[in-house]
């Protein structure tokens, strides 16, 4: 024991310096320097790779906002504080009576068994750098405005004790949570603020190493089935692919058998879920892979096909082929989906949700995307919130900016947007975890 802890805390004595180190050796060859809009639309363009030695890093180190300090919402709209001094508040979900569930989350810890990789510690670095990784307070908090104007008069932690918990999903009178390693279930009464019932287990989850920890939940209309977003175990595929089973999928459930399948594969780090209101069809927002360039790999939101393979870790944006990854299956790569629509390379797209005739000025009919922010670009990417407008069912144009102000004048990032919703008042809800707060966005004449 002495020794590992020795050893730790020698790393992080070194931490800067690798820091550094890693940032000098990966900056010589990014790729073209080209600007951030070419990583977006149908047919973005995607340069020859350019594979780094050592992860380059340029993360917006998280200073939190200032009295006063807001992000700045598009001209029409006007954003406030709905909820504040939250603990890493990552993902929302509104009940019928108006409710708004806040899961309070971050990483859960490595299992001894995964073993620490010199590349494990550094990444670890680079996200506590980035706000995250700093210890999960696993609970579920709930938010009421009972007045309806705008801010979370009440505030009351609904259920403790989880294991960073992600996305919710209320189904008749039963509230599921999806955990990092398991999706549970609790009896829920309308308009309660606690409930001290144990959660009942309904089927396990991808877990171990947890390179992506987590479980978004999506129910569909008739609420016999519920969909889990299970993000990849690697970048590609380097911590072996035994280690990915039911991982980079999203997963049909039947919360009543307790049943799992494979819905959809190949997708790396699938995240927001939410139904298209025209088609009616699955669409997901996809955190694609890292370390080939500064122009590499666009993250996307697709249509989500039943049985379909979207590439990863052997292909990307279809049949372009990873050559880092061994052994190769050009199989797979043949039948790869290209995805629908390209959001900016490294943007680290989480939050997606369709919107309607919201109270969003121009901003309806299409959907709302939140960047987390990049970690491995230069220049940095997303740190906003965007809007992609729908036609017949399908995007087009380019995006527009809703939210942005997350990074200030020196970089630093005052926070990083996650969740969005839209409340039933027609105001978005914007979950920032880095800055420990939920904002709304309204029209200005709301």
């Amino acid at each position: 024991m002495a020794a590992k802890s020795y050893s730790w805390n020698y790393s992080w004595a070194l931490a800067p310096a690798l820091a550094s180190f890693a940032f000098a050796l990966a900056g010589c060859d990014r790729g073209p320097a080209l600007p951030e809009s070419v990583g977006y639309g149908p047919n973005p363009t995607l340069p020859e790779p350019r594979p780094s030695v050592t992860p380059h890093v340029d993360v917006a180190p998280a200073v939190g906002w200032g009295p006063g300090e807001t992000p700045k919402a598009a001209p029409g709209l006007t954003v406030a504080a709905f909820a504040t001094n939250l603990a890493h508040p990552r993902w929302l979900y509104q009940l019928p009576n108006g409710d708004v569930l806040v899961a309070e989350t971050d990483a859960p810890p490595q299992p001894a068994s995964a073993g620490v990789s010199l590349r494990q510690w550094f990444e670890g670095f680079v996200m506590r750098e980035a706000g995250s990784h700093k210890g999960s307070a696993d609970r579920i908090s709930i938010l009421r405005d009972a007045d309806g104007d705008g801010v979370a008069e009440t505030r009351a932690v609904l259920i403790e004790k989880l294991t960073s918990p992600f996305g919710m999903a209320l189904i008749g009178d039963k509230l599921y949570v999806a955990n990092a390693d398991a999706l549970m279930r609790v009896p829920y009464k309308d308009g309660e603020t606690r409930i001290d019932a144990a959660p009942e287990k309904v089927v396990d989850l991808p877990a171990g190493r947890n390179h992506h920890w987590t479980k978004s939940l999506l129910a569909s209309k008739d609420g016999a089935r519920l969909y889990v977003g299970v993000g990849s175990n690697s970048n590609v595929g380097e911590n072996g692919l035994e280690e990915e089973q039911d991982r980079a999928a999203i997963l049909e459930i039947d919360p009543v058998a307790g049943s799992k399948r494979v819905l959809a594969s190949g997708l790396r780090n699938p995240v927001g879920l939410d139904w298209n209101r025209t088609t009616g069809a699955l669409w997901v927002s996809v955190n694609e892979r890292d370390e080939i360039g500064d122009n590499l790999v666009p993250d996307y939101m697709t249509s989500v096909k039943e049985g379909g393979f979207y590439g990863w870790p052997y292909s990307y944006w279809g049949q372009n082929v990873d050559a880092r990854v061994s052994p190769q299956r050009p199989d797979l790569v043949a039948k790869a989906i290209k995805p629908d629509y390209g959001l900016g390379s490294h943007t680290a797209c989480l939050g997606f949700t369709f919107v309607g005739a919201a109270k969003l000025g121009p901003f309806q009919n299409g959907a709302i995307v939140s960047q987390h922010g990049s970690w491995n670009r230069t220049p940095r990417a997303g740190y906003r919130v965007i809007f992609v407008k729908f036609e017949d069912g399908a995007p087009v144009g380019m995006p527009q900016e809703v939210l942005t102000g997350f990074l200030n004048e020196k970089g630093e990032a005052r926070g990083r947007p996650v969740g969005v919703i839209v409340d039933r008042q027609g105001g978005l809800l914007v979950a920032d975890d880095a800055g420990g707060a939920v904002w709304r966005v309204s029209a200005s004449n709301d």
